[in-house]
């Protein structure tokens, strides 16, 4: 395929991440061509972008995941390449191939990469090889429960089930004994063939008590570099909730180790593009181990780019084109604090159930430090049939303290009503006395805070 700055390129996405990639793109020079399902025609991206074609009726499945429908989409508005955001089909090696043998440009890396690391069990096992520190547990899927029981016995409970195809929570169970583990065995087995058509699990120790800490690496042909770190721990449900970087848990040496590692794994596998490499840290060891890599952009990439000043999207746009990454490890400079919020129209106060529907009005937030990310506006009706993240609020400080008083004057800055949203959550979060002192682990809020009213 011959590289070359593209003119050209179609958005295989919708929401915040289409309409950020708009803007990417309009600052390169490049024209931007809009897929989009039938309940989404109204959208803002839509609306912002130089051309725009349907793809499909409002289920994700006639429409954003429908390979065929989006290839034929770049085809026919002479794509010369497809940016593929996050979620939906950003991390299927199948889609990846379909645009290479149409001759247009996925940006993003190849699809052997893709394939080796959105298989989580074989990217762990790729990962022991290059000498990157992984979990206890089987290096291969299990064949069977028997041989899960086995390998439960030799590591100790509590363990965690994990589909090998897996990503955002789905087909995992944790153990912490063995009549659980059995009951558990054939319920994520049923859940991962339901969510990737693939039931093959691999299991591994269940830590407690973990950070759960990303590297952003960004790669070419020549060149791996990390971007820092991103501390992505307080979360519900294997479901990020805010991010911040640096990281106010890791020392300067622990910094050090895991961001060679992920650049060492990035290496190891031939990458290029932008990708993150996913760690936990046991804050009883001290010791890391890597989870998985996602080898797209990410919801939360907004928090590098604030404390970097680093384009991570028009570095993915400029990789795939053939540009030279054209920055050396030396050259990356770290300035300061960022917080990410993450918004969305879910009612907190019942669990976090999604709350579709119309929004009838909206200020959105701003001011010093502040980035707001967001494709929302008033009289846009939030659709049932994707995810419910309505935007991200990001702030910057020179310091964790600034940035925190920062994003707490953004959240009450802001006005979104019409659903309901998780903008009193997040003011509560950042209030916490443990947040604030960087006390926290993956089990905080479903353990510490769901349980405290909202309403105090």
């Amino acid at each position: 395929m011959k590289l070359g700055p593209f003119k050209r390129v179609l958005i295989a996405n919708r929401g915040e991440i289409a309409l950020r990639i708009i803007r990417a793109c309009r600052e390169l020079g490049i024209e931007t061509i809009q897929v989009y399902s039938e309940a989404d025609s109204g959208s803002l991206p839509v609306q912002l972008a130089d051309d725009r074609i349907c793809i499909g009726g409002p289920k994700a499945a006639d429409s954003y995941l429908n390979m065929r429908a989006i290839v034929s989409a770049a085809l026919i508005k002479k794509a010369d390449a497809v940016h593929p955001g996050y979620g939906f089909l950003a991390e299927n090696a199948r889609f990846a191939e379909l645009c290479g043998q149409e001759n247009v440009k996925f940006i993003g890396p190849s699809p052997e990469v893709i394939d080796l690391m959105g298989n989580k069990a074989a990217a762990r096992k790729f990962a022991s090889e290059a000498g990157v520190p992984v979990t206890p547990g089987s290096i291969d899927p299990v064949a069977d429960l028997e041989e899960a029981v086995s390998v439960a016995e030799e590591i100790g409970f509590p363990v965690m089930l994990k589909a090998s195809a897996g990503g955002g929570g789905r087909g995992m169970r944790v153990a912490y004994g063995m009549n659980e583990l059995r009951e558990a065995f054939a319920r994520a087995k049923a859940e991962a063939k339901a969510a990737f058509s693939d039931d093959s699990l691999y299991i591994e120790k269940y830590l407690t008590g973990v950070r759960h800490i990303e590297v952003q690496i960004l790669a070419d042909a020549e060149t791996v570099v990390h971007l820092g770190e991103r501390d992505c721990t307080l979360q519900r449900r294997n479901q990020k909730l805010l991010e911040e970087s640096p990281s106010p848990a890791l020392s300067g040496r622990l910094r050090e180790e895991i961001t060679e590692a992920a650049v060492r794994l990035a290496r190891h596998a031939g990458y290029q593009s932008a990708g993150t490499v996913e760690f936990i840290v046991d804050e009883a060891t001290g010791r890391f181990h890597f989870i998985e890599m996602n080898t797209r952009i990410q919801v939360e990439h907004p928090v590098t780019e604030m404390i970097t000043g680093i384009d991570l999207v028009k570095k993915q746009i400029e990789i795939a084109q053939g540009t030279p990454l054209g920055v050396s490890q030396e050259d990356i400079e770290f300035s300061g604090h960022a917080i990410e919020c993450r918004i969305n129209a879910e009612d907190a106060e019942k669990d976090f159930i999604p709350n579709p529907g119309e929004i009838q009005s909206y200020i959105p937030t701003g001011g010093p430090g502040i980035r707001m990310d967001s494709h929302i506006f008033a009289g846009y009706r939030v659709p049932p049939h994707y995810d419910s993240l309505l935007g991200k609020v990001i702030a910057w400080g020179t310091t964790r303290e600034e940035a925190i008083a920062r994003m707490k004057r953004a959240l009450e800055d802001m006005t979104i009503t019409g659903v309901a949203t998780t903008v009193p959550f997040c003011k509560k979060l950042i209030e916490h006395p443990n947040f604030k002192a960087g006390r926290f682990n993956t089990r905080f809020v479903e353990d510490g805070l769901l349980h405290a009213s909202l309403r105090e």
